[in-house]
């Protein structure tokens, strides 16, 4: 027999008969220190009511989640959860393990690209014992005295179960859909009004449905707002109380033998569920809302709700709007014909009679209100529309006088003898029919618009569904079927290929000089370094280095910076972290060699790290010239070293949004992170630490504001989506401030962004009256145009007009080779 068929046998009987690939099914309710859950493992409560483990719930796509096991499931589709873990990050089905590290994690691996899906972040001075799910549904790791380190309970996702408390920085938020279990748009939380409140938390829109938005909180009956805590529970016997004096009983209340979850669905209602232990189905035992048509944002823009007692809840758009995504009804309707995007007012002349409305009845929109105007008569309010250029419609209705004179009581208004409320809707969002309502909308279309006549719509098309798609937005590859096979045969093709890496490595070896060389020059040459040096100190190390961690040089949010000598005589920036503490060891050594291959000529030199029991430090090249910020006060920064810094910064910004291989965004661009070499050359600093502070979170999306006053973008205040545009803002504030000298704080009434901008739109000697007087004489001006144009270009509002970094490379270099 040929040798290599003879190979090709023996490792297949080897892997068959391998453990590797057996099931190591498991059958008790606890994770032992030092092992793994794999996909095919479970954890089963003592008396079997829960289980805890992988569920598939897409193509390849696994949850790590818990959920009842009476009566038996299999897929997160059959299976009632009431937890998971990495609901925004599903795992690939093959090779994926949860671990419980020595160090003292809970960590979940994902087995496609071994990156960390999920992790419980505890930390403990004694390392834990073991992971165990109780009857409760509470999946517990504690140590070796039975102290807890964490728990699911302290972490709901959509349910809260009997004996779980529900506290201040807790809530419940919805899946995407049925069958998307990923994070949705709804919440149940406490305000800051301390009342326990529902909240629709979209992509552009948020707002309060429950309970009555419109009323202040002393007002909203049977709730009370002034306490001193934030608490709720519900107990075993299907009673909920909550501190802000709300309650309720289920319909079973006192039973035994039922099973109860409380749970913010999908749909943006929140249910009390209810089944008898072992029964397939769960009945509904209280609901927040008995209109689902009142929950926001369900129908998305420019389209309104529908409740009908047979088919349930349906959307549909306005007239002169079509569905933007017929499989997902939150994103609303947009203008079917041109005329409606830009609809003219009144107050235009050659636009009179150019629009009407069309009567909808018994429709209301709740929320974006130009104004509300009581006591307006009909045409009052029809022409304060038209003379609104953002006007959508208006809201007309007799509110009559008992609920006139306790919206007059609530909002301190002066009753009128007229009882008729005129709503003007700057925004079409929440909008409703309801046979209940007593009012009417009155929409702004153009008359020329097909749908625009005279009589009252009275009904139109309703042609959606009340079963929402929401596909997963993260689904996997089918692994190989026959991965034995697969993996044989990689196995005889690294056979194969022995002999030729036998004579590769010796041609690199006897050519390694003459390509280091070369190597070198050309990274160099386009702006990178190799990694050199990169090592593990010990604390003792840095602590002589730093003279007993006493030489301070600065400090930051980020932590306090020291200096040291290393050995060799290297002189370094030694940076304790502040979180030092709720680091995990495994977690930070990995996002801390991630940073450590971020090399650039224009990013600060990373020598190593510590990472010894609590202490987390960083360790840098020291800067012989300090910050920019310390710079800009002194005259050693004439023109020409202020826009090469403005490049180099531009440079290290643009490698770290697109040409690395880790995606990092800085969060805190600023001249106190930008340093400067002896030859003046800038180097960005911090670079990567927004992305270890991320881990504070516990959620791999910024829930915090990052940056320095000033120096933010709009979308940290404003809550929009993080993206490097963040950096560009940032940035752009930075080049204001050398051009000008002024810090972004010293023009607070204004702005600098806005002060500059006025400037060079107020006449030709613009540049003279921003410019810093100690560059006066000694500047090019068309250099200084070119880089405050593109630093007002950075510093738009809408974050979609700045421009990207390598965008703003290319422009500065092209200009100066000019």
């Amino acid at each position: 027999m040929d040798v290599h068929i003879l190979l090709l046998v023996l490792s297949l009987i080897i892997l068959i008969s391998s453990p590797h690939f057996s099931s190591s099914l498991v059958s008790n309710s606890s994770l032992k220190k030092g092992s793994s859950l794999s996909v095919e493992d479970i954890l089963v409560s003592p008396s079997g009511v829960f289980s805890a483990g992988f569920l598939r719930a897409g193509d390849n796509a696994y949850y790590f989640s818990i959920w009842f096991s009476k009566p038996s499931c299999t897929t997160a589709d059959d299976c009632t959860i009431v937890w998971m873990g990495n609901r925004d990050f599903p795992v690939n089905g093959k090779r994926s393990k949860l671990w419980l590290l020595e160090t003292g994690n809970l960590v979940l691996i994902d087995g496609g690209d071994k990156s960390i899906a999920w992790y419980t972040n505890a930390v403990s001075r004694s390392a834990p014992s073991e992971v165990i799910l109780y009857d409760s549904g509470n999946l517990v790791l504690q140590n070796m005295e039975g102290a807890i380190l964490w728990q699911s309970f302290d972490f709901p996702t959509d349910t809260l179960l009997p004996l779980q408390n529900f506290t201040k920085n807790m809530q419940l938020v919805s899946s995407r859909s049925k069958t998307n279990f990923s994070s949705g748009f709804y919440k149940l939380f406490f305000n800051n009004d301390n009342l326990l409140r529902l909240l629709y938390d979209g992509v552009q829109d948020t707002s309060i449905y429950w309970p009555i938005p419109w009323l202040v909180s002393w007002a909203i009956k049977g709730r009370f707002a002034y306490n001193s805590r934030r608490f709720a529970f519900l107990d075993s016997s299907g009673k909920f109380t909550s501190s802000d004096n709300f309650s309720f009983l289920s319909t079973e209340y006192g039973e035994t033998g039922f099973q109860r979850r409380l749970t913010i669905d999908f749909d943006g209602n929140l249910r009390l569920y209810s089944r008898k232990e072992n029964s397939n189905s769960w009945v509904v035992a209280w609901q927040a809302l008995t209109r689902p048509c009142e929950v926001h944002g369900i129908c998305g823009a420019n389209s309104m709700c529908k409740y009908d007692p047979f088919s349930g809840r349906k959307c549909s758009c306005l007239p002169g709007y079509k569905v933007k995504n017929s499989a997902d009804w939150s994103s609303g309707c947009e203008p079917e014909v041109p005329e409606i995007k830009n609809l003219s007012c009144q107050s235009i002349p050659e636009s009179r009679n150019q629009v009407g409305f069309i009567k909808l009845t018994h429709v209301e929109f709740y929320g974006y209100d130009y104004a509300i105007n009581p006591g307006y008569t009909f045409r009052m309010c029809k022409q304060l529309c038209l003379s609104l250029c953002e006007c959508k419609g208006f809201e007309y209705k007799y509110v009559g006088n008992g609920l006139w004179n306790l919206f007059s009581a609530v909002n301190n208004i002066r009753p009128t003898t007229w009882p008729t409320m005129c709503y003007i809707k700057m925004a079409l969002l929440n909008g409703q029919r309801s046979p209940s309502f007593d009012g009417d909308f009155y929409l702004k279309v153009p008359k020329n618009n097909l749908f625009s006549k005279k009589e009252e719509v009275l009904g139109f098309g309703l042609n959606c569904s009340s079963e929402i798609v929401r596909p997963i937005d993260r689904i996997y590859t089918k692994s190989n079927q026959n991965e034995k096979l697969h993996l044989l045969l990689r196995f005889a093709t690294i056979l194969g290929v022995v002999e030729i890496i036998g004579i590769l490595l010796v041609w690199r070896f006897l050519n390694s000089s003459f390509h280091h060389q070369h190597s070198n020059n050309e990274s160099t040459a386009q702006g990178y370094q190799t990694i050199t040096g990169f090592k593990r100190f010990a604390y003792s190390e840095l602590k002589k280095a730093t003279a007993n961690v006493k030489m301070e040089i600065g400090r930051g949010a980020g932590g306090i910076v020291y200096e040291g000598t290393l050995s060799e005589n290297r002189v370094a920036a030694i940076k304790r972290l502040n979180f030092a503490g709720d680091r995990g060891e495994a977690e930070f050594l990995a996002e801390v060699s991630a940073i450590g291959k971020l090399n650039h000529k224009n990013l600060i030199e990373m020598w190593g790290y510590c990472a010894e029991k609590k202490h987390r430090l960083l360790v840098y090249k020291y800067m012989k010239h300090g910050s920019l910020s310390e710079n800009l006060s002194s005259k050693a920064l004439d023109w020409q070293k202020r826009f090469q810094i403005a490049i180099g910064t531009a440079r290290a910004l643009a490698y770290l949004h697109e040409e690395c291989l880790e995606w990092v965004l800085h969060c805190d661009v600023k001249p106190e992170n930008i340093l400067l070499d002896s030859k003046y050359q800038p180097k960005v600093s911090d670079f990567g630490l927004s992305k270890l502070l991320n881990r504070e979170d516990n959620n791999p999306s910024f829930s915090r504001m990052r940056g320095t006053r000033g120096y933010m973008a709009p979308e940290w205040v404003l809550k929009l989506p993080i993206t490097s545009k963040v950096d560009v803002y940032s940035y752009g504030i930075v080049v204001l401030e050398m051009v000008t000298g002024k810090s972004p704080t010293m023009e607070e009434k204004t702005g600098l962004a806005t002060w500059v901008r006025e400037k060079k739109n107020g006449g030709e000697s613009w540049i003279e009256e921003i410019l810093d007087p100690k560059l006066v004489g000694e500047y090019d001006r068309d250099e200084v145009e070119i880089l405050v144009t593109l630093a007002l270009q950075c510093v738009e509002e809408d974050k979609d007009s700045r421009p990207t970094m390598s965008k703003v490379v290319e422009t500065l270099l092209r200009n100066r080779q000019h």
